[in-house]
């Protein structure tokens, strides 16, 4: 559930800001300069970050001012370094908190750094995650982008804004995630608007906190991805140089914001054991299964023609035969559509064969189904089933021919020698799925 965002007030304005979690310590979190606190929790990856954030710790999110839900700035004169440090004492005293843990992220680990290094009465510990002390190269800063570049990736920026491209160069593995880009472009335009971005984002390039690092005081862990393109790992090494008895933590992956792509679990585990002393204990929250889904076809008409009595009741029979079958071939029914089921299923021979039988049984009610599967890694969550896996027999089912049980073709490959035989039914371009996939249809089940 999205927590409510509340109004602390300054002299220079109202910082929104937001408290969620009941751990036993506060955790002050500092991302990216563009942020919009309403916004952020429709992505399902982000709002699994900040709730496991939640679960060890009182967290507090805000928007600086000039983004998102905060008051907005004059372009002409954004804030500094140190009056953004203010919007989060702001945000840190509305909250009722004299003393935090701070994890800066990205952009937002350099004032995490400021502020740690100016009020060390009010940081218990740092955590700075894929962030920099300065972005651009120097005479002794070897590691830095190059200066020549800076002009052609602000005016590249300045162009991307609002489009969900950026994610090409912070995650280059959702790149080809339509929902994903689509979502991101919105929560960019709604952070602020080109011309205010493209200003902050010349500005950031320009940071240099590397003479304040010694003064830092907090026992502080930098967690970085070793992959990372933009956010190099070079920067996270320099860092725990520099700031004394600062620890380095070096984890798998490219993404730069850590709910983007990939596993986020080894960067909060990392997070968590430093705070707490202890990581999450293991749970099995992400398994190997085949997910079915099924569709009657033609519904809507069959509804109309026989009146809606008759339909609930046939739906009724509709349902009671699918959960028969289900049970035969221990499928688990995670959801229905109103007239088709979701299933997951610990075989993919297993799912196959109950699909086959459904089709075929349904027919004694006068009825046709489409069905599509896949085998993939899916999330449990609660008594429900998430991930890509899900999407993509989703999508397989929306392929399929009226009568049909289409399956991918990592489902054919995992039931060779079962005796099942499939079909050829070409390439297809799944919706909101990267890239092409191979479809099979169901023709022989022994």
């Amino acid at each position: 559930m999205t927590p409510e965002t509340r109004y602390a007030r300054t002299d220079q304005g109202y910082v929104a800001y937001q408290v969620f979690g009941e751990g036993p310590k506060d955790l002050l979190f500092i991302t990216n300069w563009a942020t919009n606190l309403e916004v952020m929790w429709e992505e399902p990856s982000l709002a699994r970050f900040l709730d496991r954030l939640g679960s060890f710790a009182r967290v507090i999110c805000y928007d600086r001012r000039g983004t998102g839900v905060s008051d907005p700035v004059p372009l002409a004169r954004l804030p500094t370094l140190d009056e953004w440090m203010d919007d989060a004492r702001a945000a840190m005293d509305a909250a009722g908190s004299k003393e935090a843990a701070v994890l800066g992220n990205t952009e937002g680990g350099p004032m995490a750094m400021l502020l740690a290094a100016s009020y060390p009465e009010r940081v218990s510990s740092l955590v700075l995650l894929n962030t920099f002390a300065r972005l651009v190269r120097a005479d002794d800063y070897p590691i830095g982008l190059p200066r020549e570049s800076v002009p052609r990736l602000v005016d590249e920026y300045e162009a991307a804004w609002g489009t969900g491209r950026l994610v090409e160069l912070s995650a280059p593995a959702v790149a080809g995630d339509a929902r994903f880009r689509e979502w991101l472009a919105r929560y960019e335009r709604l952070s602020m608007p080109p011309g205010a971005a493209t200003r902050m984002f010349a500005w950031v390039v320009e940071m240099d906190v590397r003479a304040i690092l010694p003064s830092i005081q907090a026992p502080t862990l930098v967690v970085h991805r070793e992959g990372n393109l933009y956010h190099r790992v070079a920067f996270g090494r320099y860092l725990a140089e520099h700031i004394p008895g600062a620890r380095l933590a070096v984890v798998p992956g490219a993404e730069s914001y850590p709910y983007h792509a990939g596993d986020p679990g080894p960067v909060l585990d990392e997070i968590q054991e430093f705070l707490t002393g202890e990581r999450e204990p293991l749970r099995h929250d992400r398994v190997l299964g085949t997910v079915l889904f099924t569709d009657i076809v033609g519904s809507t008409r069959r509804a109309a023609e026989i009146g809606d009595a008759r339909w609930l009741e046939l739906l009724a029979s509709h349902d009671a035969l699918v959960r028969r079958l289900l049970a035969r071939h221990r499928g688990k029914e995670v959801d229905t559509t109103g007239d088709g089921f979701m299933v997951t299923f610990d075989g993919p021979a297993r799912a196959i064969r109950c699909a086959w039988e459904i089709a075929q049984a349904v027919r004694s009610l006068g009825l046709t189904i489409r069905a599509g599967m896949h085998t993939g890694e899916v999330e449990l969550v609660g008594s429900k089933v998430g991930g890509i896996a899900v999407h993509i027999a989703a999508r397989v089912m929306a392929a399929a021919a009226e009568g049909g049980v289409f399956a991918s073709g990592t489902v054919k490959d995992l039931v060779v020698g079962s005796g099942i035989e499939f079909a050829d039914r070409g390439v297809h371009t799944l919706k909101g799925v990267p890239g092409e996939w191979r479809l099979h249809e169901v023709v022989k089940v022994p």
